[in-house]
């Protein structure tokens, strides 16, 4: 059978049964995935809404979009593992519902200090419902599915990471009831509930084989070592760097690297890390995270400074603005659709590391085009370098999550899948946090109208030459990738996989038979 919750006397009308609802559950999870995405990015094209009717300070419009992130990036590892304890279908369906009732709250808030508030909740909700997408994904489809449903899974990033700006211009033009940037947060709401409900329905459970605890302690480490690392990076330019926000930035270091000798002992003392640090041994998946790390920086700078660019260097309307993205936003997914399926079982790593130059490539024609045109610059004349950039990301970020988790053993899905989620949103918070340095840091405090739009181009074309180096040095990382694809990205069936459970390499064990026929009867067990 091709489906985890599928046993062996099933008849062909169970079987098919079972097919079609893990199919409705993939639609369900993508749908989480892709308000997740959006929620990222549709915050940004309101900003000069928020600031205009709330009177919100640069230092609150920076807070309401990282204060998400810092939230999303602290709490998914935790996230994750929650899921492989108490059940990913009955962890995504709280985050999902908390999710919701914080979208709520920031469609509610009356003031800019509720909406930050709401905004940290609303990612903490967040950080337990993303991670169980993946995991729900890896649990469900046997290996030599998940190349397709991974490229299904990139296009949902690309389509969701650019199309957020034009949802948001779109519902803050429309000014649904009156409601003007809320509505931009209360739309999640009918969508939330309805996935809520089928989610009830056609979520099968699954969880860990082995009975795993909680690691409080490594809870309260990756949060405080987070915390210290973005905070700074987030506030500094505000306070003026203090010697605090450096001195806690280098103790970050130290507070992670206490967590790695943690987990190390809470492995070998119960075998129930928060972080399980043996995935690190798996090379596709430890050279992958840090592709993974690095790429989410260039696109928390990119995506904050871009909307700023356009709405307050060139002066556009949100809808305007949000309409240019349109290019983008087809190019990733159409990529991201043809890169797992159709180029990387030929080229393999090649297409990542073509991906990155390709999109480097993009960034610097926009870079040029931004100086050549100043102000005059139209969104036709951004079509083209758009179109590049969306075709690099797309042949990136769908065969990315697919090699990072071809090797990860299936009881270790959530932990896996939180790291994954972590480390990105950890790069796009250090992004976000890096705006204020290579954006607002070339802006001066005091300008005049006039002044404006030529500082606001002067930055966003500093902000792009940082964002072409990054990209740089993601090709360089992405050698450290396996040179072939894993064999399920062919979609060929993996040898003895014909319960649907895939073969995992040695490097990858914990210290247990992880892969053996006991574990995947347990995995059986524990589906609902």
């Amino acid at each position: 059978m091709t489906s985890t919750d599928t046993t062996l006397g099933s008849t062909p009308g169970q079987a098919d049964a079972a097919d079609r609802r893990r199919w409705f559950a993939l639609a369900i999870v993508m749908t989480a995935a892709f308000m997740d995405l959006v929620d990222v990015t549709i915050v940004n094209i309101a900003i000069p809404s928020i600031q205009r009717e709330e009177g919100a300070s640069f230092s609150q419009i920076q807070w309401i979009t990282a204060g998400y992130a810092l939230a999303f990036a602290a709490g998914l590892i935790t996230g994750g593992r929650l899921g492989d304890i108490h059940g990913r279908k009955r962890i995504f369906l709280i985050g999902i519902g908390g999710f919701t009732l914080a979208s709520a709250l920031c469609g509610l808030a009356v003031n800019p200090e509720m909406l930050v508030a709401s905004r940290f909740l609303q990612g903490a909700m967040a950080a337990l419902m993303v991670p169980q997408v993946l995991s729900i994904v890896h649990a469900t489809f046997p290996a030599h599915e998940r190349g397709k449903v991974f490229g299904l899974f990139g296009a949902v990033v690309g389509l969701g990471a650019v199309s957020g700006p034009l949802l948001g211009a779109l519902l803050t033009e429309w000014d649904l009831f009156g409601w003007g940037w809320r509505s931009i947060f209360l739309i999640n709401l009918p969508v939330g509930v309805a996935a809520l409900i089928l989610g009830r329905r056609f979520i099968t459970e699954s969880k860990a084989p082995r009975a795993l605890k909680l690691d409080l302690g490594g809870v309260a480490l990756v949060t405080l070592g987070l915390l210290m690392l973005l905070y700074p990076l987030i506030r500094g330019r505000e306070l003026g760097w203090p010697l605090w926000g450096y001195v806690s930035m280098a103790g970050s270091v130290v507070v992670l690297a206490a967590l790695v000798a943690y987990e190390r002992r809470k492995t070998a003392r119960d075998g129930s890390p928060l972080v399980e640090l043996s995935l690190f041994k798996v090379k596709s998946f430890a050279a992958g995270i840090a592709v993974q790390t690095v790429f989410g920086v260039a696109l928390g700078v990119f995506f904050l400074v871009w909307t700023l660019y356009m709405q307050f260097g060139l002066g556009w309307s949100a809808l305007k603005a949000g309409l240019t993205g349109v290019p983008f936003s087809i190019a990733v997914s159409v990529a991201a659709g043809v890169s797992v399926q159709k180029l990387v079982p030929v080229f393999g790593r090649k297409v990542l590391q073509a991906g990155a130059l390709v999109m480097a490539a993009g960034v610097l024609l926009y870079m040029w085009e931004s100086g050549h045109y100043g102000l005059a610059l139209t969104p036709w004349q951004m079509a083209l370098p758009l179109v590049v950039m969306g075709a690099g990301m797309g042949l990136i970020v769908a065969p990315l999550t697919d090699a990072i988790l071809s090797e990860v053993p299936r009881e270790h899905a959530g932990s896996a899948s939180g790291l994954i989620s972590t480390v990105q949103q950890m790069g796009n918070a250090l992004g976000l946090g890096l705006v204020s340095v290579v954006f607002f840091g070339t802006i001066a405090d005091q300008l005049r109208p006039e002044q404006v739009g030529p500082a606001f181009v002067d930055a966003f074309q500093h902000s792009l030459g940082w964002v072409a180096g990054v990209l740089g040095a993601i090709f360089l990382l992405m050698f450290a990738l396996p040179k072939r694809p894993a064999q399920h990205v062919e979609g060929s069936p993996v040898p003895g996989d014909d319960q649907g459970t895939e073969t995992n390499t040695g490097t990858a064990h914990t210290g247990t038979a992880d892969t053996g026929t006991a574990d995947r009867e347990g995995e059986k067990a524990t589906l609902v």
